[in-house]
């Protein structure tokens, strides 16, 4: 491909941006996604995908995984025409009405108008040990690394949707899930929260924080020039839990309880590093209007990077078809 034959570039292949591909391509435009990771975006992480329109499963069989949802989305943009590279972006920048993406690779691709649909990143607790022990116990991804801790004792934080989704799927895995949310009650839809509450394999404990997480520690050699070993953390083993006040913050009572893992589901960060210029609401979450159009002439915005009231797989889909709909109308006006 060459560096201007794009008429739409879509930065982001999850929901959003896989949905934008396909009504991209529908419209007969020029599309290019660019994802850095898999096509699916935090999709891939959703179990079973229960709660989308019409996704019923057949007969006795479940409804699609997100893998599954995500690999025949991708499919689809594929066959209306839609490129699909995999790549980072490390910048964006547009002179007059034409964008120019700087590719990890180091090369570059142009095009008049951009979809951004580049999502949110999980936020941490930001406690002591839980960068020590990511990926030795510490994880933000139940389906990734619940069945490593079958039968194990396992934490969660967290109190919304995500939380509450992700300790079912581990208690599938383990009667012993304790999940911990630092407010008085769940921020998760209804539907979710009640299961969570029902379920005997969940231990729910309302106005409590993780306020550290503790581990085996090993030692390694550190070689000639360190003169000894270095301490190496090897994997969890205890949490230091504290009760909260109305506000969510500690009000003391710190007790340590043992645990094989902490699943941390808190929230997520924006990501909007490319677009620094675009108009932001509090959080960090890029405004748009109804055609997903941002303050940035030519940039569409589209999924959980985009500033809005619901985040979900539905909404995200909507989203993007709305975003390279009205991308195509922008392109006619912009040819003339």
């Amino acid at each position: 491909m060459s560096t201007t034959d794009a008429d739409l570039i879509i930065i982001g292949a999850g929901p959003a941006g896989l949905t934008a591909a396909q009504y991209g391509a529908r419209a007969n435009l020029k599309v290019l996604a660019i994802e850095q990771l898999a096509p699916g975006g935090q999709a891939l992480l959703i179990d079973v995908l229960e709660n989308y329109p019409g996704n019923v499963g057949v007969g006795d069989a479940p409804p699609k995984t997100g893998f599954e949802f995500s690999r025949d989305l991708h499919q689809q943009a594929e066959s209306f025409g839609a490129v699909f590279l995999t790549d980072s972006v490390l910048s964006l920048n547009c002179e007059g009405n034409l964008f120019t993406l700087t590719l990890g690779n180091g090369e570059t691709r142009t095009a008049p108008a951009v979809i951004l649909a580049t999502g949110a990143q999980h936020r941490t607790l930001d406690v002591p040990g839980e960068a020590e022990f990511s990926g030795r116990g510490v994880s933000y991804c139940a389906t990734c690394d619940g069945p490593f801790f079958r039968n194990k004792k396992i934490f969660v934080a967290g109190g919304g949707d995500a939380a509450c989704d992700e300790a079912q799927y581990l208690s599938r895995l383990s009667s012993q899930v304790v999940l911990v949310h630092r407010r008085s009650r769940f921020r998760a839809q209804k539907a979710l929260a009640e299961r969570v509450l029902r379920n005997p394999n969940i231990e729910v404990r309302f106005n409590t924080r993780i306020k550290e997480i503790r581990g085996e520690v090993g030692n390694q050699s550190g070689g000639a020039l360190s003169g000894g070993s270095l301490p190496v953390p090897q994997k969890v083993a205890s949490v230091i839990l504290e009760r909260t006040g109305e506000d969510g913050k500690g009000i003391g009572g710190a007790y340590e309880e043992a645990a094989d893992a902490v699943f941390i589901f808190a929230g997520t960060v924006p990501q909007t590093s490319l677009v620094p210029e675009a108009e932001k609401d509090e959080n960090g979450y890029i405004i748009t209007d109804q055609k997903m159009a941002s303050s940035v002439p030519g940039l569409f915005v589209a999924g959980d990077v985009r500033a809005g009231p619901f985040r979900q797989v539905v909404v995200a889909a909507a989203e993007g078809a709305i975003a390279a709909h009205c991308a195509a109308e922008y392109l006619d006006r912009l040819n003339g």
